[in-house]
């Protein structure tokens, strides 16, 4: 087909609503994609926004969500106008993604009672620590339970109150379709799953009622928590009050199809292709992750892995590290501030290109010199708070490239540390891993780093460059076209991904022992960080 027949056929299926949506709420940007019938993205909305330090809380208020998902779906619509010149007004399907885990509470009168908690809080260590022993199970300082079971520790009042526990994308779906429901692999993020069931694990479930009660709290965690639905179960439809929240113009219909909604692990694994056992994602973005699909059980419990479940309810083992690209992001903007007051105009991407390609310039190890990128605590590496660090010793080698290796290295070293638990510990074996996200944009750099660090051939895919957004309106559309007994796994590699180009990096023996080298660093200067966090820096 010519470039006109394709843009004929997007007016057509856009006209006539043979699209999938899908939005996430990331935690620096809101994102909205369209994709057609053969699943590759027609149009793109984006909306920037930033969390809030609130009592010493990350948090965004709700006001802030709707405002957010408004601009993006508006930008998503005049995108749509320009490329296509016409007007949307129907979808075949609709997903709604965001950042797993934390804290929403609502009353009896869907009232919100605390401001909404997000993952990036670590102050729930205490009832983390109790929780895991009771449970047997490793509950993250992130997940929900932590964050209702450390504010009943807390004794705080609204406790008493609470008619209904959620997450931001089951929140946003319950506004936009009335459903008090969660996909599996976002539900895995508030309470452990039971895998033979599919549900909430009753056992725990009936461990924490007691724990509770013994607080002097009477609650019935199963009656607060979010249905569960599957990915290709339907979880309700757009009603007229969801459309005009998303589309205040009033032009979207309802009536549309809506997905279970799930959390970003779940997209990412979905935009990568990574939902089979031994396949595995990295996301990266402010903070980064790996999701490994399970073959079997763990042989037992490791604090720095997470065990959720894929959008379809397979086991997965998570490496969760709160710090990412951010630290980062940081120096590229003081670098292009640099450029200006020179009276040098560099767009973004070129600054990120010329950084991100330094760094393939530099010593192996670094050239000695070290970087925490922690602007918020690191429960892998047991901080509660985080203090970014550049650090070097008289003799190492200070230049762009050495500097720009470590950094990339900083944002990737708390993942390898919860990586070796899986890999060498554990033995998990893994035949590919996929990379999606920012920091993967250049080509060749933060991928070739990614495949040291874990000694994995790394893969990157021009789908997953539109991230998590992708990833649930292709959701939307399993949800909406499924053939009957079909699965996810086959669904996606038979149509999805069966002619996707895709590129692979397999890991440079020099890297890997420069890695090996600069962990060694890294671990051992941990006290430096923990120091300037308990010394008020």
């Amino acid at each position: 087909m010519t470039l006109s027949d394709v843009a004929t056929q997007a007016r057509v299926d856009i006209a006539e609503g043979r699209t999938a949506l899908g939005i996430e709420l990331g935690s620096t940007r809101i994102k909205a994609v369209l994709i057609g019938q053969d699943y590759a993205p027609l149009a793109v909305g984006n909306h920037d926004w930033e969390n809030q330090l609130v009592d010493r809380l990350w948090t965004y208020s709700l006001d802030s969500v709707w405002t957010g998902l408004q601009q993006c779906y508006a930008a998503l619509v005049q995108d749509v106008r320009q490329r296509y010149d016409v007007e949307l007004t129907s979808v075949g399907g609709l997903g709604v993604s965001a950042m797993m885990h934390g804290y929403l509470a609502f009353d009896s009168d869907g009232e919100l009672l605390t401001p909404f908690r997000t993952w990036r809080n670590t102050n729930t260590g205490e009832a983390a620590e109790q929780l895991s022993a009771v449970l047997g199970h490793n509950i993250p300082h992130r997940w929900s339970v932590a964050h209702l079971f450390q504010a009943i520790l807390n004794g705080e009042e609204h406790v008493g109150d609470i008619s209904h526990l959620t997450t931001l994308a089951g929140y946003v779906h319950w506004q936009l379709t009335g459903e008090k429901v969660l996909g599996v692999g976002d539900a895995s993020g508030m309470f452990p799953i039971d895998a033979a069931t599919g549900g909430y694990d009753a056992k725990m479930l009936a461990q924490f009622h007691e724990l509770a009660a013994g607080r002097g709290v009477e609650l019935s965690l199963a009656e607060l928590l979010p249905t569960i639905r599957s990915a290709g179960d339907s979880a309700g439809r757009l009603t007229e009050q969801g459309a005009k929240l998303l589309d205040p113009s009033q032009r979207l219909s309802p009536g549309v199809l809506v997905c279970p909604p799930e959390g970003d692990a779940g997209t990412g694994m979905v935009a990568t292709n990574s939902v089979a056992p031994r396949t595995g994602n990295v996301s990266a973005g402010t903070s980064i992750f790996a999701m490994v699909v399970l073959e079997h059980e763990l042989s037992r419990v490791h604090r720095e892995l997470d065990l959720v479940t894929t959008p379809a309810g397979e086991p997965v083992a998570m490496v969760h590290c709160n710090n990412g690209a951010s630290e980062i992001n940081a120096w590229a903007g003081l670098f292009a501030e640099f450029a200006e007051a020179l009276g040098v105009k560099v767009d973004t991407s070129t600054i990120f290109e010329t950084l991100f390609t330094s760094a393939l310039r530099g010593a192996a190890d670094g050239g000695g010199l070290m970087a925490y990128n922690y602007l918020s605590g690191e429960p892998i590496t047991e901080l509660e708070e985080g203090r970014p660090l550049f650090l070097r010793a008289p003799d190492s080698e200070l230049n762009l490239a050495n500097f720009m290796r470590v950094q990339l290295f900083a944002s990737l070293a708390t993942l390898r540390i919860g990586m070796d638990v899986l890999q060498k510990d554990e033995g998990v074996r893994l035949d590919r891993m996929f990379a999606h996200g920012g920091l993967f944009k250049t080509r060749g750099v933060a991928q070739g780093f990614l495949a040291a660090a874990i000694d994995t051939p790394v893969t990157v895919g021009e789908t997953a460059a539109e991230g998590g957004a992708w990833g649930i309106a292709t959701l939307a559309a399993y949800a909406a076209r499924r053939a009957p007994g079909e699965s996810l796994i086959d669904f996606l590699s038979n149509k999805v991904f069966a002619d996707a180009p895709v590129e692979t990096t397999q890991p440079d023996t020099a890297d890997i022992a420069g890695f090996d080298v600069f962990m060694q660093r890294y671990v051992a200067a941990l006290p430096v960080e923990r120091a300037a966090v308990s010394h008020g820096v």
